[in-house]
């Protein structure tokens, strides 16, 4: 099957079958922007999936249900797992000197917050034989990037956002020059956490993957060239704005850290090379899925719902899928990735396989 954009697969829905095994993937050529291709890849031919079906309730996917998802209590890991992050962190940035940047530090990174991305982190590692301790630290260096990218994300230069995980944002409460300035000081620090708490048992020559990795997750690879691509969409006409361009921007703004998050997982737990794509190719479908759904809730939900300013994005005359693809099909879209990602789990045969199941279903049901 030849590869396909985004924009051929709304073409064509409706004309021709395309298989649940399409997931999206980076071009061999990241930096020519905007491309990026749907790559087909081979799961299980005997797989079925059921027909999607709509819920009034649910803004997004009715979930796929399946013996390994419906047993296991995603609720109770995802806190449990969320706690482990939440001391985590707590340890690895203590309140010292100079106070006001480590202040300003802990305030958007202990402010809450649902943890996916090192609970991926997490969850990826466990799935190929390794030890939760020993992906903590790559699951804090994460976090600490995603939330250097909320804090930057939210300044007036940028989003110009008030509130963020309920609260206001930190340049609201530090000022500008300190919000700045935290935000700088947790992108290096990220990494310094990574390198030197990792426990020697990964391996130098894994520790240097999983660097570069994450690097590339938040750099011009990865967020920051999502960030740019954002900006300068804000006020462009829909209508001279491919569905390509569209999804240049949330491959690499969201879906390239939750992909980093994955992959580095892999990388620490011990997993091969064939363990770590497929992961890699989940997180990218759950990535986008993320995005989805977040458009979605933008414009279905209320701030006080959301935990944060509600319809920002229709009054920056932001490109989403809902403006671009309408509510309906945006729907229908995030259902396809949510499939996509769990086509990539297949095979592992175990049930430390169920909270990534159960992850998909989560992002594609979530309220807020």
């Amino acid at each position: 099957m030849a590869s396909m954009t985004l924009g051929s697969w709304v073409h064509n829905k409706h004309h021709h079958h395309l298989s649940p095994s399409s997931i999206f993937t980076r071009s061999k050529t990241p930096r020519s922007y905007p491309l990026m291709t749907l790559k087909p890849i081979v799961t299980n031919p005997k797989r079925t999936v059921s027909p999607p079906s709509h819920s009034v309730s649910s803004p997004v996917v009715t979930k796929e249900h399946n013996s390994k998802s419906t047993s296991f209590d995603f609720t109770s890991y995802m806190v449990s797992k969320a706690e482990s992050v939440n001391a985590a962190l707590d340890l690895a940035v203590p309140l010292q000197e100079p106070l006001k940047i480590h202040e300003a530090m802990r305030y958007s990174l202990l402010a809450g917050g649902k943890r996916i991305r090192p609970l991926l982190c997490i969850a990826a590692c466990e799935l190929v034989g390794g030890e939760a301790s020993v992906a903590m630290p790559a699951a804090c260096a994460v976090e600490m990037l995603h939330t250097m990218s909320l804090i930057h994300d939210d300044l007036p230069c940028i989003d110009n956002d008030d509130l963020r995980r309920g609260k206001p944002t930190n340049h609201k409460v530090f000022g500008e020059n300190v919000a700045v300035l935290a935000g700088d000081a947790l992108l290096p620090f990220a990494f310094e956490h990574l390198v030197s708490a990792t426990s020697p048992e990964v391996g130098p020559l894994r520790l240097v993957r999983a660097v570069g990795e994450l690097a590339k997750g938040v750099g011009v690879e990865g967020v920051a060239a999502g960030q740019v691509a954002d900006i300068s969409s804000e006020g462009l006409d829909s209508n001279d704005v491919g569905l390509e361009h569209l999804e240049f921007i949330h491959l690499h703004k969201t879906a390239a850290l939750l992909e980093a998050s994955a992959v580095l997982g892999g990388i620490v737990g011990g997993g091969s090379d064939d363990e770590i794509e497929r992961l890699r190719q989940y997180a990218r479908c759950i990535g986008l899925l993320f995005q989805v759904v977040d458009d979605i809730l933008d414009v279905t939900k209320s701030s006080q719902e959301l935990g944060k300013t509600a319809g920002k994005d229709l009054v920056a005359d932001k490109l989403t899928y809902p403006k671009i693809m309408g509510l309906e099909k945006s729907r229908e879209f995030a259902e396809k990735l949510s499939r996509d990602a769990r086509d990539q789990l297949l095979g592992f045969g175990s049930d430390k396989v169920a909270p990534l199941l159960a992850l998909a279903d989560y992002i594609a049901n979530r309220q807020n």
